[in-house]
């Protein structure tokens, strides 16, 4: 069965991976655009995280998680990094699944990943900043479901109307 035949709702199989590759520069971006939720200049600082984890590897402080199909093609991805001056704290900066392969699972496996890879270098707790924006709605949800909390509320902080809501998660007893 290809990715096209697997019935909505049903997990897509894939593989993680942790190493960014050139090619991902192109993958980020196609997946940003895909949502339709992100502006050009969203897109362009995710495509330079890639870029800057290309340049300098770990030291860079920006970490990914990759989720392909079976034939390669990137579904969607995860970037995260510890906070600095922080000693346990980390952000997941972007997580995103293409558009044609929502609710099938993605996101949770990706997000499951990356909260297993912090707790794995010592973090403690995972930070995720959002819009509140109507669209983003079901984006909120997920991240309740996925047991974040909501921690705070910034007031017009984007755009006059657009909140940032911030969302975290102990990840230690």
């Amino acid at each position: 069965m290809s990715l096209a035949e697997t019935p909505a709702g049903e997990p897509l199989p894939c593989r993680l991976r942790t190493q960014a590759t050139p090619a991902d520069r192109n993958a980020v971006r196609s997946i940003l655009a895909s949502t339709g939720f992100f502006y050009p200049g969203e897109i362009d600082i995710a495509v330079e995280l890639v870029d800057e984890h290309l340049a300098k590897g770990d030291a860079s402080g920006y970490h990914f998680v990759f989720a392909d199909s079976a034939a390669g093609d990137v579904l969607g991805y995860a970037c995260y990094g510890q906070i600095p001056c922080t000693l346990a704290s980390y952000d997941l900066y972007w997580i995103a699944v293409d558009q044609h392969h929502h609710s099938r699972g993605l996101g949770r496996m990706l997000l499951d990943e990356v909260e297993r890879q912090v707790k794995a270098a010592g973090g403690q707790q995972l930070y995720i900043e959002t819009s509140n924006r109507e669209q983003y709605q079901p984006t909120r949800h997920f991240y309740l479901r996925c047991g974040y909390q909501q921690a705070a509320l910034l007031a017009d902080f984007y755009a006059p109307g657009d909140d940032k809501v911030i969302y975290a998660k102990r990840l230690v007893g």
